[in-house]
């Protein structure tokens, strides 16, 4: 049986963390987010930015939760290089594939040049011509009710 999205998972690791039932390294705590150190860091200053609120994926997070959860990424984004002499940072996030602990969670890690992380983990490609990146950006504008783009010059 699965709560009603928002309504804390006793076995979620993420919502034992916000109820204070499980040790963590907080960076930030407020009434909709709680920012904490990975316990698996890419680097020092790791950090996992979590809505207090379960909820397992960005499209299953409420439209109001995602300034508070977005600008608390922006603020530990912002801090890292004060705190810890980063050049910048890497923000991501996965939804279902890859999602280690189905809690919605944005990772916030410190750069520096050098530091070995190389841009995305996975191989990058290309379409194979303009008509099939035409083709899949239709889909998607399709998929959430955008208007027809206008068409590319020639």
């Amino acid at each position: 049986m699965t709560t009603d999205p928002g309504t804390p998972e006793p076995s979620c690791l993420f919502c034992r963390i916000v109820a204070g039932d499980e040790p963590a390294h907080l960076v930030w705590s407020d009434d909709h987010t709680v920012a904490f150190l990975d316990t698996r860091p890419l680097f020092p200053g790791h950090v996992l930015v979590v809505p207090r609120r379960h909820h397992v994926t960005l499209a299953d997070l409420p439209a109001e939760l995602l300034a508070p959860l977005f600008g608390r990424a922006r603020l530990v984004s912002a801090a890292l290089p004060a705190a810890l002499g980063a050049e910048g940072s890497f923000v991501a996030m996965n939804n279902t594939v890859s999602q280690s602990v189905p809690h919605l969670h944005v990772h916030v890690v410190p750069r520096t040049r050098g530091d070995g992380l190389r841009g995305f983990f996975w191989p990058r490609t290309r379409y194979p011509d303009d008509a099939a990146a035409a083709a899949v950006a239709t889909a998607i504008r399709d998929a959430v009710g955008a208007p027809a783009a206008p068409a590319a010059p020639a």
